[in-house]
């Protein structure tokens, strides 16, 4: 989970991750709920500039809340590093001057195959895969890297996030995390009914 300390405030509170999955012509956007379970595909940015493209990531920043940003790393299948990571070192050292949150690096080794396969599986034609295959593979690299955060198994699919895969920022409930009750602060205590004094009131169980 990623905690940010809101001015305002001066409270630590939970915040979004935004990740990015760096191209040429497009960056595929994939955004966190607060609590940091589940990845959903945000949107296919068109680059423009390297100043237009970093001040709609910042604009993206300060919108959704993000706490950190998470970079694509496009490693060979080897493990290493090529032209393609050259490019992605250069952007976030721009990015990470200009945004008021932590940039991290993630593998994203095959993450566009998989954001295809699942495309063509769901019987999307090529000209709507063009559109939705970037931000699935951000969402499939967020995923990953939540996974790999998490003490427990997040369930779920990044693709699910979208209704018959057509842009949507809506944000879900993530599923019941498999918690047991004493260690989960999130779960609610079973409540009875009680009388006292002629009135009716609720205690809690356990």
């Amino acid at each position: 989970m990623v905690w940010s300390n809101l001015p305002c405030s001066g409270k630590l509170m939970p915040s979004r991750i935004l990740a990015l999955d760096h191209g040429t012509k497009r960056i595929g956007v994939a955004l966190s709920d607060e609590l940091g379970w589940t990845a959903q595909p945000l949107e296919t940015y068109e680059r423009q500039t390297l100043d237009l493209d970093i001040a709609h990531i910042l604009d993206l920043v300060k919108t959704h809340e993000v706490g950190k940003v998470l970079l694509g790393l496009p490693l060979r299948l080897n493990g290493e590093e090529g032209l393609a990571v050259q490019a992605v070192h250069q952007f976030l050292e721009r990015l990470a001057d200009a945004l008021p949150v932590p940039v991290d690096t993630w593998d994203e080794r095959l993450t566009t195959k998989d954001a295809e396969q699942l495309l063509i599986a769901a019987d999307v034609g090529w000209k709507k895969r063009k559109g939705l295959v970037d931000r699935i593979a951000a969402a499939i690299l967020l995923q990953s890297y939540l996974e790999a955060q998490s003490p427990s198994p997040v369930h779920g699919h990044p693709a699910e996030a979208e209704d018959g895969l057509e842009p949507d920022n809506q944000y879900h409930e993530a599923p019941e995390r498999p918690y047991e009750t004493a260690r989960d602060p999130h779960r609610t205590r079973p409540r009875r009914r009680t009388r006292r004094g002629g009135r009716v009131s609720d205690d809690e169980m356990g």
